[in-house]
């Protein structure tokens, strides 16, 4: 018998958003109905004859699953939560984004691999404005790498490693990054559907809490002109059937097997298609850019922050690869499904990646190859790239590329300020 009296129960839609219903205790464990064609919503509520949302087709049902031992303590008073599966007559629903994850993880087990993920998350503060938006944060004693009252003034940090632990949420640090008022949320490695669940609700607890105090926690690629831009970074690595990290050879000069170079090939080689699912919005392409250290190029290097997949110093059971391109407005459950398959076509056609990026990516690099210039330009990509679009899933790109076109459409059809400030005193 459950101590708790409800259930919150979530699942990410196609837009990355924690949609779901509360559910009182007694009869959670039937799940819960919802439209499937929740999926042909924008964020501005309009909808989009998207595939596979049957907005013509008499806006059906789909049922999310979960199980009640998957519940774990909410940040919300004698409430659980819990990340459930969304069916559609009894099948996985296509177009559902866990689905794709879950999809992916099926494929490297076959494979005989067992993946370990974990997550760094970037994120900005605002607070109102005056004017009935956002500016930021006022921490005037900021600084990277900064910890305290000095660049945290109201405790806004703790409140929340108190609360992720609580929740059984596996914070492996928090501080302020280089810009302010901005910081950096890094979880525990785990495996990968864990891993995502984490971040998953991790996300949703840190703005509830900010929105507490009044303030927006926002993990928007580019919030702010001139200042730095907010990541999204998957660390990953893979396991044998004995638990033995298969990415480690202590024998290479490297220290890296050989199926880790095939991950890195795959991911370099998929680079432009997997921009869109990384990169889902119009802003994240303002942080997409020559010299933002961003995951821009298509390239990898070893210790090197300026190239997309980076491979850091550690070795033995701790030797991952990082890659650099999402931003936190992506959807986690397919920013991993991308990641992943790019990687494991790497291995399935036995690639090579290119030499190590030995440049500085800040006014030289060794690859002209780059992400899109916007999203329409990555929409285009991936659809291009079928092998990434049969693996992450079809009917689930579908469903995605017409609600992000759509999403594109109306932002080339926009008048902005920045139009009319910049031309009004002159024309």
């Amino acid at each position: 018998m459950t101590a708790y009296k409800r259930i919150r129960a979530l699942f990410p839609d196609h837009l990355g958003l924690a949609r779901g219903k509360y559910l009182p205790s007694h009869h959670a464990e039937r799940g819960a109905r919802h439209c499937i064609t929740m999926f042909a919503l924008a964020y501005d509520r309009t909808m989009v004859p998207a595939p596979g949302a049957m907005l013509l087709e008499g806006l059906p049902d789909c049922e999310l699953m979960f199980s009640m031992e998957e519940v774990r303590p909410c940040w919300e008073a004698n409430t659980g939560v819990v990340v459930g599966d969304l069916y559609f007559r009894g099948e996985p629903l296509a177009i559902s984004a866990r689905h794709a994850l879950r999809r992916a993880i099926a494929d490297w087990e076959h494979m005989g691999y067992r993946i370990k993920v974990g997550i760094e998350l970037e994120a900005y503060i605002l607070q109102p404005d005056g004017q009935g938006g956002w500016t930021e944060w006022n921490t005037p004693g900021a600084y990277v790498y900064g910890t305290g009252w000095a660049v945290d003034p109201i405790g806004l940090f703790d409140e929340i490693m108190e609360t992720a632990d609580r929740c059984g949420l596996p914070v492996e640090s928090i501080n302020s990054e280089y810009d302010t008022p901005q910081f950096e949320l890094t979880l525990a490695f785990k495996d990968a559907l864990q891993a995502v669940d984490d971040i998953f609700l991790f996300k949703v607890m840190a703005r509830e809490i900010a929105a507490r105090h009044g303030l927006l926690l926002t993990y928007l690629g580019k919030p702010f002109e001139g200042r730095s831009g907010s990541g999204f970074h998957t660390n990953f690595s893979l396991q044998d059937e004995h638990g033995r990290n298969v990415f480690d050879d202590p024998k290479a000069a490297d220290g890296l097997s050989e199926l880790a170079h095939q991950c890195i090939a795959g991911v370099i080689e998929h680079h432009e298609g997997m921009t869109a699912l990384c990169a889902s919005t119009v802003n994240a392409y303002k942080r997409l850019r020559p010299g933002q250290l961003a995951g821009y190029w298509a390239n990898w290097g070893y210790d090197h922050r300026g190239v997309t997949l980076r491979v850091p110093t550690d070795r033995g059971s701790a030797t991952r690869l990082e890659h650099r391109m999402s931003d936190g407005a992506a959807n986690p459950y397919l920013v991993v499904a991308a990641v992943l398959q790019a990687a494991r076509l790497g291995v399935v056609n036995k690639l090579t990646p290119p030499p190590a990026e030995e440049l500085d990516c800040l006014e030289n690099q060794s690859t002209d190859r780059h992400t899109p210039d916007d999203l329409n330009q990555a929409l285009n990509a991936l659809e291009a790239d079928t092998a990434l679009v049969e693996a992450v899933g079809s009917d689930l790109v579908a469903n995605f590329v017409a609600v992000k076109r759509a999403e594109w459409d109306k932002f080339v059809s926009a008048v902005t300020d920045w139009e009319r400030n910049y031309y009004l005193p002159f024309l």
